[in-house]
């Protein structure tokens, strides 16, 4: 499986030279952490002692003794009431919850916490990251299991099936698939070890180990097998995704004359057209493109998207009563995460389990079926794919070719006319639990056809723009082919074109598209390279190009 980078914290041997250095900076980031925790044994020594020996099912695993030294206890779980008695440290002041009343006595005295309510990680500006237009939210990095209502059931049943899987797996390397700080998982890994579940294969010079599973825990690793075979990164509470549509809605960003334009910038768009798609871009809400076949209605749905902010974060996956949805898709998302800082210990600053992506842009056409709208399971697997109205939210949604899908239009305006209005829509998972999510994307519907033969009243009045894509004015169509002659770098040649327009289409009335200049103009090219002659534009090239292209039309 594909695994992103991660920001885990790296805490590698530095030179001589440096280790004072790093040293101190080691000592900031443990007191940091132990602060965030409400621990106020910074330096707790994790692996000083011995531990006891292995069963008879672990003689095939090589103990290790753990390595001398402090090892931060960060992620230990500080407000659990009943925390495992072998990972319970000695000098920790009562729980007190997420939020304590008192600081701990090791934060750092610059350091703001909040003192009423419960801790929200999306409440942190994470990394000092500052909200924009092209960025309105950015995840911050969780701190704490129970904190930040991460399973820790769902986890551990991740992390078996991860080493499972992977055979061996060095304590950071789980941290990274599971797209969690190091500093939460060692203390389940730790856990896994007093419990015979897992054994030492190795230590590493990041005071890190390697990790196998014993019998014991390879069978409880199968078990989790029959639930799924998903070991990705940790899922997002609904909640949470919910949450994170909200903040980063296309309602109520209301692009401008100057942002569309920027988003055309590669089109030529007539003023009159610009004056109508501008409004019905800045609703947000949904249009019909209607006209002609060849004027451009897909080009322009392309490029909407680019009116709105440019990135949104959405998770890789997400929990919905322990059913996995996958939401993130390469094929339709295009990743864009931020640089990492650089330095030997990166703070990362987000959470690993969010893909920042450019804002979505999802085309579907005659191939759109059905069950592409409802929740895909895979029975073999048990993780289930988010459908393509859910992947494109805070996008665009392109319905080309309206009216040509394998379902009938009823079905797919039943399907969508109260999600349309209410901006919500409801799935049924797998198991049968039905759940409602945001329904937060323009819906574009481009088709060839009249609106108002395809679909009825009820359903126009849901669709609050109608915006015909009307045939290009004869000047349009001599600038288009200026701009496609620079495209296919042809000379351009005035007097050839006027040749094409008073011979091939004044006389027969034929009206004018906005993809004939493109189209043509690669005739003329194709017939001079395969005749090795020089590409040029002559009457006579534009007479066997027309020839061929309007032959049946």
């Amino acid at each position: 499986m594909k695994t992103p980078q991660s920001g885990t914290p790296s805490t590698k041997s530095a030179s001589p030279s440096a280790s004072d250095a790093v040293d101190s900076q080691l000592d900031a980031l443990i007191n940091r952490i132990q602060s965030l925790s409400g621990d106020s044994n910074p330096r707790a020594n994790s692996g000083g002692s011995n531990e006891s020996a292995q069963s008879g099912n672990t003689t095939n695993a090589k103990s290790v003794s753990p390595p001398a030294g402090p090892s931060p206890q960060g992620g230990a779980r500080p407000t659990n009431p009943n925390p495992p008695t072998n990972a319970q440290p000695q000098n920790r002041p009562p729980a007190q919850g997420p939020n304590p009343q008192a600081p701990s006595p090791q934060a750092a005295p610059a350091q703001r916490r909040p003192t009423t309510g419960a801790a929200r990680p999306a409440a942190v500006s994470p990394g000092g990251f500052q909200p924009c237009r092209d960025e309105a939210w950015r995840p911050a990095e969780p701190t704490d299991l129970r904190a930040n209502r991460i399973s820790e059931t769902l986890l551990e049943a991740i992390m078996f099936r991860f080493i499972l899987n992977a055979g061996e797996a060095e304590g950071r390397r789980i941290a990274e698939q599971v797209q969690l700080p190091f500093r939460m998982i060692e203390p389940i890994l730790e856990r896994f070890k007093k419990d015979q579940l897992v054994a030492y294969k190795s230590s590493t010079a990041t005071n890190d180990y390697v990790y196998v599973l014993t019998e014991a825990g390879r069978a409880i690793a199968r078990n989790h097998l029959n639930d799924s075979t998903y070991y990705g990164s940790c899922p997002v509470r609904l909640t949470e995704y919910i949450d994170s549509i909200k903040r980063q809605s296309i309602e109520g960003q209301f692009p401008k004359r100057k942002d569309l334009l920027k988003a055309f910038s590669d089109l030529l768009i007539n003023p009159k057209m610009l004056e109508r798609l501008g409004p019905a871009v800045a609703s947000g809400r949904g249009m019909f493109l209607f006209g002609f076949p060849g004027n451009g209605k897909t080009s322009i749905a392309e490029r909407v998207t680019g009116a709105f902010g440019k990135y949104i974060w959405i998770p890789r996956s997400v929990d919905i009563d322990g059913d996995i949805l996958r939401v993130y898709d390469p094929m339709n998302h295009v990743a864009n995460m931020p640089e990492a800082s650089s330095g030997l210990l990166d703070s990362g600053g987000f959470d690993k389990r969010w893909v920042r992506i450019e804002r979505p842009t999802i085309i579907a056409g005659g191939e759109l079926t059905m069950e592409m709208l409802e929740v895909l399971n895979n029975p073999s697997s048990n993780i289930s794919e988010a459908p393509l109205q859910m992947k494109s939210n805070c996008g665009t949604l392109v319905i080309d070719d309206f009216g040509r899908q394998k379902m009938s239009v009823d079905q797919l305006l039943n399907r969508w006319i109260i999600p349309l209005e209410k901006r919500y829509d409801f799935l049924n998972m797998a198991s049968g639990k039905k759940i409602q999510v945001p329904f937060d994307q323009l819906v574009i519907f481009s088709t060839n056809l009249e609106p108002k033969d395809l679909v009825d009243d009820a359903f126009l009045r849901r669709i609050p723009y109608k915006i015909e894509v009307e045939n290009p004015p004869e000047s349009d169509f001599r600038k288009l082919f200026e701009i496609m002659c620079r495209v296919t770098k042809i000379p351009y040649n005035a007097d050839a074109i006027d040749y094409l327009i008073k011979t091939h289409y004044l006389p027969v009335n034929r009206p004018f598209r906005n993809c004939q200049p493109r189209d043509l103009l690669l005739q003329v090219r194709n017939y001079c390279l395969y005749n090795d002659l020089e590409i040029e534009l002559k009457n006579e090239y534009f007479d066997f190009a027309c020839d061929n292209y309007f032959s049946v039309m």
